[in-house]
């Protein structure tokens, strides 16, 4: 990442501080934009923010966050290595599911973010972010196991930490099977660890990606 993209980097995240283009703006405390490292080669994506997360402005602080930094560890990489984010800026009333409506409203600020940063791999947690970025109705239960090819990259979806902390011990197992798929994409060893014959609910090249909240090549 250039000089000039992280300046465009902390710009767009100025502009997200004073966003009101959704309800959601009505009832956060703060805006949680994003946190990481912007040379990263790799972007966590996912859902939304919690309570703690609307209190300090940061991503996965809470139980999900540890175990996240654990499947980190797990494969060499620390909380600072990485890049984490999520489809909705601001926290829904009651953690409910953010609305259709107001992820439209803010995934241009992730498709910015994935754009400026470049990262050689993206790891959605859960079903919301997994299904706007591969543009699906496929559930994550289906889709995780496997490293997509997408615009150019890596995407790997997988369960979000709070289904491991809530589940049974496979939750856990497939999380860290996953991160093992992360870990060879950032190496270029992906080979047979990556199933691509059922590379299927990816965007075609074709669709829009201002649509989609993509970027294209």
């Amino acid at each position: 990442m250039s000089a000039e993209a992280v300046a465009l980097l902390e710009e767009l995240r100025t502009t997200a501080l004073s966003c009101t283009a959704c309800r959601l703006a009505e009832e956060r405390l703060n805006v949680v934009f994003g946190d990481g490292n912007p040379r990263a080669d790799v972007v966590f994506v996912g859902e939304a923010p919690g309570a703690r997360e609307d209190e300090q402005g940061l991503p996965f602080v809470g139980p999900s966050g540890k175990l996240l930094e654990r499947l980190l560890g797990e494969i060499g990489l620390r909380r600072e290595d990485v890049y984490i984010a999520n489809v909705v800026k601001c926290r829904p009333p009651k953690n409910r599911d953010p609305r259709p409506d107001e992820i439209a409203a803010c995934k241009g600020y992730l498709r910015e973010q994935l754009s400026l940063i470049d990262p050689k791999v993206v790891v959605t947690l859960g079903n919301f972010s997994s299904k706007l970025l591969l543009n699906t109705e496929t559930g994550i239960t289906r889709l995780r196991g496997t490293a997509y090819e997408w615009w150019g990259r890596y995407l790997v979806p997988t369960f979000h930490p709070a289904a491991a902390l809530r589940g049974s011990a496979q939750v856990l197992e497939d999380m860290q099977y996953d991160f093992g798929l992360v870990a060879a994409a950032i190496a270029g060893n992906l080979g047979a660890n990556a199933d691509h014959d059922e590379v299927d609910p990816a965007a075609e090249p074709d669709d829009d990606p201002e649509q989609l909240g993509l970027f294209g090549a």
